[in-house]
């Protein structure tokens, strides 16, 4: 599919002069946004940007004492624009902690960290066919929303502790 999408590139800008693989988010999966921006008067615009505008975000996590988002996958590739990663930039604009709740952590997931996300939850409890793990998402979100209060409590206990001498 990728290679398809990248000789449609390579058309459109021979033909209209148009490099659709340099929009960012028109390259290999931004296939119907390079089309967009070629035959049509569109400007291409991170959808987070949209969602956020239309709920009003920025003045909910503002009120927010914590900010809890999701994904299917975190791994290396969520650095390049996917929700969580605008999400916690947007909290962290306000000094919102952040949670990820995700269907899998995958290679390169750690790289969130230096992104503002302060912890994350893997849906999935163990390697299974994706047939499985569809058919145990209900019950495997209520375990990782488990997990994530669980974790909420104990760093409520710890606060609520003194801090013990070390020397």
């Amino acid at each position: 599919m990728s290679d398809n999408l990248a000789h449609y590139a390579r058309i459109i800008e021979a033909d209209l002069g148009i490099a659709v693989n340099a929009l960012p988010g028109g390259g290999a999966a931004g296939g119907l946004g390079a089309g967009l921006v070629a035959f049509m008067p569109a400007d291409l615009r991170p959808g987070l940007d949209i969602v956020a505008k239309a709920l009003g975000l920025d003045a909910i996590v503002a009120s927010a004492d914590l900010v809890i988002t999701g994904e299917g996958r975190i791994d290396s590739q969520s650095m390049r624009g996917k929700a969580p990663v605008g999400v916690a930039a947007l909290a962290n604009r306000h000094g919102k902690p952040v949670i990820v709740v995700a269907g899998a952590l995958g290679y390169g997931a750690e790289m969130a960290y230096s992104r503002g996300i302060d912890a994350m939850f893997s849906v999935i409890q163990e390697c299974c066919t994706i047939e499985v793990a569809l058919a145990q998402a209900a019950e495997n979100v209520q375990i990782a929303a488990r997990n994530v209060a669980a974790a909420i409590k104990i760093g409520r206990k710890i606060q609520q502790q003194p801090m013990p001498e070390i020397f």
